[in-house]
């Protein structure tokens, strides 16, 4: 009997601690799944890149740099803005924004620019041309590198226009990014506080590799435009300039700031660019917001060398709107006469010059007033020394009564006009 119970208790021991044992192992085991449970739930933590700030990052070694060799002539930049007496605008062309390739230079309906079209251009009495080209599809989104290609493109056809005799402008155009949400790396700029830092990286590389490709090896024919109509997009105030709005307020000085970054930029590169002339838009290129005191131009150590950059579809019923108004009034006339004249006071009797770098009546089948228009608009310009460029998207035919930017003059395939009769009020009212 002792025997026995002396084996049972041994058993019964062996069993409390195997038990035991078990609930231990299982405790330990259930600890750790709700460890490893816990674990998983626990987001990884993402190791954010530092922002490396408003610096260069392009790759030298892909740059194209100008390696030309041309005296610049010293002339004021009031002579030579009333020496550009009249031009046309290349849009729609290397401004769209498709896939980055060469290749978006036709995505937007237009045929590829060649050397016979210029020339046309050149033999029909236009003087300037403005090549508004888009970059940011076309650059690397960690370098910031324009592709070598599209700038040789963009200087192909510059050369061209520039061996016609013409001046040229050449801008950053459709590179406003399209909300004022918080911008990925390279996709352009956006004139709030939110996005500045972004901005100045992007117009830093961007004006620093195109003042780089184009510098000696071009006199004062060559004009850079800072920017093409920035703006709030994306929201209620992107085409409406209110000096009480607060988001206004901040991106009037934001574009201040950018303006004078891209002048700092052309000039750091020496050589031709520091004397070159440079064009400065107001939010939108609007007249109005250049009018505004937020306004300001950049400061410059080259004295007489800034242009004040406005667009002027002016009035917006009759030069814009669809249907809008379809005769040109003595109303219409006055409201032209004020802002010519303000520009005037404003800039020109202070010597800076203006370039009306977008102006335009869509097409409503009303050609009679759209030449009286042109007349009056190119006959008070001229008057205070301002150049005017045509915008041409290239779209004139109306459809459906739809005078939406009917904006198409010259024939680029076939090199004539759609309009002799503009295009002669042009060339004549532009004549001393």
């Amino acid at each position: 009997m002792k025997r026995i119970l002396k084996t049972g208790l041994f058993a019964l021991a062996a069993f409390c601690t195997l038990t035991l044992f078990a609930g231990c192992a299982s405790k330990d085991k259930a600890a750790a799944q709700t460890k490893t449970q816990q674990t998983a739930k626990k987001p990884a933590q993402t190791v954010q890149e530092e922002d490396p700030g408003v610096v260069l990052l392009f790759n030298e070694a892909d740059a194209i740099k100008d390696t030309g060799s041309k005296a610049f002539n010293g002339i004021s930049a009031m002579q030579t803005v009333k020496d550009m007496t009249v031009g046309w605008n290349l849009g729609n062309t290397l401004d769209a924004i498709g896939n980055g390739s060469l290749y978006s230079e036709t995505s937007w309906g237009q045929p590829k620019t060649t050397k016979e079209m210029i020339d046309g251009l050149a033999n029909s009495g236009i003087k300037t041309i403005r090549i508004p080209t888009s970059w940011a599809k076309h650059m690397d989104k960690k370098t910031y590198t324009i592709n070598p290609e599209w700038m040789k493109r963009v200087k192909e056809i510059v050369d061209w226009a520039i061996e016609d005799g013409m001046y040229v402008i050449l801008n950053d155009h459709h590179d406003n990014f399209n909300n004022p949400a918080k911008m990925p790396a390279c996709a352009g700029y956006y004139p709030n506080e939110k996005n500045k830092i972004e901005s100045e990286r992007f117009l830093l590389n961007l004006w620093t590799q195109v003042a780089v490709a184009f510098n000696n090896g071009y006199d004062e024919h060559l004009i850079f435009e800072t920017l093409n109509e920035p703006r709030l997009c994306g929201t209620g105030h992107e085409w409406w300039f209110d000096q009480n709005a607060a988001e206004c307020k901040e991106a009037a000085n934001c574009l201040n700031e950018y303006n004078q970054l891209i002048l700092d930029a052309i000039r750091k590169t020496g050589g031709n660019n520091q004397k070159r002339y440079v064009s400065c838009p107001g939010l939108a290129a609007s007249p109005d917001s250049a009018l505004n005191p937020a306004f300001k131009l950049p400061e410059d150590d080259e004295k007489g060398k800034l242009i004040l950059s406005v667009h002027m579809y002016t009035p917006y019923n009759f030069a814009m709107a669809s249907p809008g108004d379809i005769n040109f009034t003595s109303a219409h006339q006055a409201d032209l006469g004020r802002y010519f004249s303000r520009l005037n006071a404003s800039f020109v009797s202070k010597g800076i010059p203006v370039i009306i770098g977008e102006m335009g009546a869509t097409n409503k089948d009303n050609i009679e007033e759209r030449v009286k228009w042109f007349n009056y608009f190119l006959t008070q310009s001229r008057k205070y020394g301002m150049t005017s460029c045509l915008w041409d998207n290239g779209a004139w035919e109306i459809r459906n009564n739809d005078y939406n930017e009917k904006y198409g003059y010259y024939n680029r395939r076939e090199q004539t006009w759609y309009f002799p009769e503009i295009l002669n009020a042009m060339i004549e009212s532009t004549k001393e």
